[in-house]
């Protein structure tokens, strides 16, 4: 039976959405015990919450001081070292993951296939290529350990009810001393996650400035939505960057999906592909959108969405 190891990003207290998603895809690789890593200080709480989900057969708990901060400096060489044995490492094709697997593949000395979208089978794979124009499929070399980040906005999370095994693995890592956590800056934000919210509503450049994006905002809070925003709108300023989606900024999966005033880049597209209800508002009636919408509306933002908010009631 192949092993897999997946290393769990988190924020120091709460598992990042990903994890639950790289199981599933994992559980694709066919015949594999799945094992994850939990790098932090503390990390009962989140061992916890990882051994709950199905799929796992054992939770790897690295606990030290220096994984306090998930610095990929710090952590590659750790995850490494743990990977010793292992026929796949994986983890999510987000920040977390795009900073620290590439420095693990190149410590254990292999390639990494990045942004796995579709497991066909123990080495064949689909990923995206060209911002999403084209879907190629990759095979790995057999006989050696596959680092891999996941594409997570195309696999389900894994369900709650497992009960795995919580095992402690201290390991013999030489950290370096160059790398050190300084600050953290990050905005406050109560509102639903984007890249795991059911329901997104995003904006585009035509909404005008940064007042009218509360047009935006009053809408996704009549139905519990996260807020997104094309590049445009993050350029000119009217959001800030951690609110993109598109292939630049965060790739999501949502059952629903509202691109206002978006006009559908191709870069744009590729971060909303594997969304389940595509509605599109746009007065352009040419607007690449409403080629991939499965709902369009040819309007006027400004009388449409504030007419929608209030018949939405609330």
């Amino acid at each position: 039976m192949s092993r897999v190891l997946i290393v769990a990003d988190h924020d120091g207290a709460q598992l990042g959405a990903g994890v639950a998603r790289c199981i599933t895809a994992a559980g694709r690789l066919g015949g594999v015990a799945i094992h994850v890593a939990v790098l932090a200080a503390p990390a009962a709480a989140m061992a916890q919450q990882v051994a709950a989900l199905a799929g796992v057969a054992k939770v790897l708990v690295v606990e030290r001081a220096e994984n306090a901060r998930p610095l990929a400096a710090v952590l590659a060489p750790q995850v490494a070292k743990l990977a010793a044995g292992y026929d796949y490492v994986l983890g999510p094709s987000n920040t977390f993951g795009k900073d620290l697997m590439p420095r693990v593949a190149a410590l254990l000395g292999v390639g990494q296939v990045s942004d796995l979208m579709s497991v066909e089978g123990p080495h064949t794979f689909k990923r995206p290529i060209y911002a999403g124009n084209a879907i190629i499929t990759v095979e790995s070399p057999v006989g050696t350990t596959l680092v891999a980040t996941i594409r997570t906005a195309s696999f389900a999370a894994a369900a709650v009810g497992g009960s795995a095994a919580i095992e402690a693995a201290g390991t013999d890592a030489e950290l370096p001393t160059h790398t050190r956590f300084v600050s953290l800056s990050a905005a406050n934000n109560d509102r639903p996650d984007l890249q795991s919210a059911p329901r997104v509503v995003s904006g585009g450049r035509a909404l005008g400035s940064a007042d009218n994006f509360k047009l935006i905002y009053a809408l996704a809070d009549r139905i519990g939505a996260a807020v997104g925003a094309s590049r445009a709108a993050v350029d000119a300023g009217y959001v800030p960057s951690d609110m993109q989606v598109g292939q630049t900024g965060k790739i999501i999966a949502p059952a629903l999906y509202m691109a206002i005033g978006i006009s559908g880049a191709i870069q744009h597209l590729t971060g909303i592909k594997d969304a389940r209800t595509i509605v599109a508002i746009n007065k352009d009636a040419e607007a690449p959108i409403f080629e991939v919408a499965d709902v369009g509306l040819i309007g006027d933002l400004f009388k449409v969405v504030p007419e929608l908010t209030a018949a939405l009631g609330g």
